[in-house]
């Protein structure tokens, strides 16, 4: 397991298994009062689709750089609710492109905070 960047410790957030991440609700993600603010949980979901699509790849000459990236905010994360969870879905893997599907949630995951779609662009050796 490779280290987390700067924001990644910033937003304290734990690795787990085939990319999954949690973030716990503190001081440095909090938006309005009591709920998180909606970059960190872009940064959570952007986090999961780069991890997802690191271990499909799993070649780390490969460069990943994201091209597009929509952020659909779906209900507010609140303090009461935890720790919030993100998972990262390949919908397609190319040679040049990919698209990862995000999805942040808190206590139940078919009730999703917000969902990701980001397209990378791939640069192999």
């Amino acid at each position: 397991m490779t280290d987390l960047p700067p924001y990644g410790r910033l937003l304290q957030l734990a690795r787990g298994e085939h990319g999954h991440f949690t973030m716990p609700f503190h001081e440095n993600v909090i938006g309005r009062p009591g709920y998180l603010h909606g970059g960190a949980i872009a940064g959570l979901l952007e986090f999961a689709a780069f991890e997802r699509l690191r271990l499909a790849i799993d070649d780390e000459r490969v460069t990943m750089k994201p091209v597009t990236i929509t952020v659909d905010y779906l209900r507010g994360a609140g303090a009461a609710r935890g720790d919030t969870h993100c998972d990262g879905v390949i919908e397609r893997l190319g040679n040049r492109i990919a698209n990862v599907d995000a999805v942040a949630w808190q206590t139940d995951r078919a009730k999703p905070v917000a969902t990701a779609r980001i397209t990378f662009l791939l640069e192999r050796p």
